[in-house]
């Protein structure tokens, strides 16, 4: 498996935020957003018992497996390692990719976050997700009414971090606004970047 990064740190977003967790960041990605912040220099090849071991360094039962996306490697026997090493496995993804059943039914925690508006044909084709959450600057959000997390009051809007001040605090208020006239959603801000942390 091609690795990014494994590290230790606190969730910094959706229902989760403040968790400890250890992050396992899959390298490669089936779609190319503008505003990505992920890295890719610095990927390794990995064994899956090498990643588990990685892991048990660190002293939480909370695992992020992101990317990147990381259906593009994640696999049923990693997960089921974690598990039987006693962690619970939370996956980030873009729904892009069918998980398949028995994947999907592993997985303790799926955040769904779709790219439709970002990137073509990026059409979500996974069944079953625990939370949605969706990179806000603006755009139309009627797109995203069908989708439906099985967790029925997890649906976040993240403002999309710019990396320009200006643009990402009017992304922020507009945010914010959204979440007021649409109480379905929730603001999930991205408190890791906020605290100074990974």
């Amino acid at each position: 498996m091609v690795v990014d990064e494994i590290f230790y740190s606190l969730q910094g977003e959706g229902r989760n935020t403040g968790t400890p967790s250890v992050f396992v960041r899959f390298a490669g990605c089936n779609l190319q957003c503008d505003f990505c912040d992920t890295q890719h220099q610095s990927a390794q090849q990995l064994a899956e018992d090498e990643i588990v071991d990685r892991v048990l360094a660190y002293p939480a039962t909370n695992v992020v497996i992101t990317g990147g996306e990381p259906s593009l490697q994640l696999t049923l026997s990693l997960v089921e390692k974690l598990h039987q090493a006693g962690r619970k496995v939370c996956m980030e993804t873009n729904g892009t990719r069918p998980l398949g059943e028995a994947l999907a039914s592993a997985i303790d925690w799926i955040t769904l976050s779709p790219k439709f508006e970002f990137c073509p044909n990026a059409q979500v084709r996974i069944e079953r997700f625990d939370e949605l959450k969706v990179v806000y600057r603006g755009q139309d959000m009627s797109i995203y009414d069908s989708l439906i997390p099985a967790h029925a009051d997890c649906c976040y809007i993240q403002p999309c971090d710019t990396g320009e001040a200006s643009s990402t605090r009017a992304n922020l208020r507009a945010a914010i606004q959204f979440v007021l006239d649409n109480p379905r959603w929730r603001l999930s801000l991205q408190t890791h970047k906020l605290l100074g942390i990974r």
